[in-house]
């Protein structure tokens, strides 16, 4: 079924009068509700790093660009000294293009981006700009390196390169660290870059709090600041879909939930709708349909997220039909369903094992002219069943220009190891460059544990000499795991060698 329907073209709209095509007829005359009603300023990549094709850049550009890439993963980890010397003998010559490119392609291996940007940055006549600045500055965040990013932004603000954006994405790293004090101490630093912290910027603080699960220290940030940021319902909305969509708590929803009542903070579409969340996540079929209309008996019309959650409930639920009934209401109301609402719809079938109705959603949200994302890929590749059907849709992904995230490959690996399909493996490693994405800390990792969990001793020790090469630090369990495997194969060629002069070794360790 899988194969048969990812190898039919790309339907058209469908004009017939029964089924879910059907009652999805016309939805792009609608209007659309706002989108994501909590985000932080961005992904924690706000510059995105567009992958810029090579042919886009002139010929010596794009060729300064492989030289300087070359030359900085070559030296991998190894001292700044070696990083200078090889990069100083790549013969290219520093610009913004060709840096903000090399940053594209390197920000995987944080030693070898800040080599060549400290490379670039001594280069007569050149001068990183903003781009290339916020560029090093977020890959200097993501990996964590606190000091080298903040002496960085203090040169961009002497240079007049520093800008809210960056000085915010330090305080979401800072956050993903759990580092509650560093994001704070990073917010009350923003008027020394020229910057207010308004009620703005502290949203984006709790947004961050809150993302990285410190849900708890962003509720106490929330409550010890009325004076600076007097309470009101979009403040308390942040901390509330913390506790409902990333802690996923209902207990601890209810208790604040109940707190907002106390403290006479209106309660809006918003609220509901992540309270809503937070029961169809817990599987509360009952609770939510419950809190859905109390909702409408006040008078809160509900927008495209709490239908969203509302139908992926009743999917979740085994209740198809009445979720297909409430998509037709939507339509009713003026909602255009969206990718998300077929996500809704798709993602529950296909753990349920109904691949054959989950496929027909997938139809019908094609024939609706929506384009599906990540998300509706992973459902599905989680149902493949064979190396032939996770190649087919990746092949569709390609052609719906829906592209794969590194945490598509790392599921795909594991599968893949699971099944015990190494040339797969393989051939899922390669195409990650040609997808412009350069394995992470965590694809090593898992790439590690499958090869050696599969007796791919060999394999998986190239690839923990790789990792550490490119300055990615093991998991204790994936170090413990290769020194054990290395020191028992040193054991072994000893043994051998004692064996083939006719002596014995003994195979008890020293004393420590």
């Amino acid at each position: 079924m899988l194969r048969r329907v990812l190898a039919r073209p790309i339907p058209l709209p469908s004009t017939s009068s029964t089924g879910l095509p059907a009652l999805l007829n016309g939805a792009s005359r609608f209007a659309t509700s706002s989108g994501d009603h909590f985000t932080d300023g961005g992904e924690d990549d706000p510059f995105s790093f567009p992958d810029h094709q090579q042919q886009q850049l002139p010929p010596d550009v794009a060729r300064g660009v492989d030289a300087v890439v070359a030359a900085a993963e070559a030296c991998g980890s190894s001292n700044a000294a070696d990083a200078a010397r090889a990069l100083d003998r790549c013969g290219a010559e520093a610009s913004e293009p060709l840096v903000v490119t090399a940053l594209a392609r390197l920000r995987n291996s944080c030693g070898a981006a800040h080599a060549a940007f400290r490379w670039a940055t001594a280069q007569p006549g050149y001068s990183p700009g903003r781009r290339a600045s916020h560029s090093m500055l977020a890959i200097l965040a993501k990996h964590r390196r606190f000091d080298d990013a903040r002496a960085l932004l203090d040169e961009m603000r002497r240079a007049s390169t520093a800008s809210l954006a960056a000085v915010l994405l330090l305080i979401r790293r800072h956050c993903a660290a759990r580092d509650v004090a560093g994001a704070i101490a990073a917010f009350r630093s923003l008027p020394r870059f020229g910057f207010h912290p308004g009620v703005s910027e502290f949203h984006g603080l709790l947004s961050a709090l809150c993302r990285y699960k410190n849900v708890k220290d962003a509720e106490h940030l929330l409550m010890s600041s009325q004076k600076e940021f007097p309470f009101e319902t979009k403040s308390f909305n942040i901390v509330l879909n913390g506790w409902c969509n990333i802690i996923c708590s209902v207990r601890e929803a209810k208790r604040f939930w109940s707190g907002m009542e106390n403290l006479g903070i209106d309660r809006d579409v918003v609220s509901y709708g992540s309270m809503i969340s937070c029961f169809s996540k817990a599987g509360s079929l009952d609770s939510v349909m419950k809190l859905f209309n109390r909702m409408k008996e006040a008078g809160i019309v509900p927008d495209r997220k709490v239908y969203n959650a509302v139908v992926y409930s009743l999917a979740k639920g085994r209740c198809v039909k009445e979720a297909k009934m409430l998509v037709r209401t939507m339509e009713e109301e003026k909602i255009a369903p969206d990718t998300a609402t077929f996500n809704s719809l798709i993602g529950p079938l296909c753990k349920a094992r109904q691949v054959q109705e989950a496929m027909e959603i997938f139809d019908a949200m094609l024939g609706r002219g929506l384009s599906p994302s990540v998300r509706t890929f992973h459902a599905l590749l989680n149902v493949a069943r064979s190396p032939s059907e996770v190649f087919d849709l990746l092949d569709k992904m390609k052609e719906l220009r829906c592209e794969p995230e590194m945490d598509t490959y790392i599921m795909l690996i594991r599968k893949f190891c699971r099944w015990r399909q190494h040339e797969s493996v393989e051939k899922l490693w390669s195409a990650m460059p040609a997808n412009g994405l350069s394995p992470d800390r965590s694809a090593y990792i898992v790439l590690i544990h499958g090869l050696f969990l599969n007796g791919r001793l060999e394999e998986a020790a190239k690839y923990y000499e790789e990792m550490k090469a490119k300055g990615f630090s093991p998991e204790p369990k994936t170090e413990e795991m290769i020194q054990a495997w290395l020191a028992g194969r040193e054991l072994a060629k000893a043994s051998a060698s004692v064996r083939s002069k006719g002596g014995s070794v003994s195979l008890r360790l020293p004393r420590k």
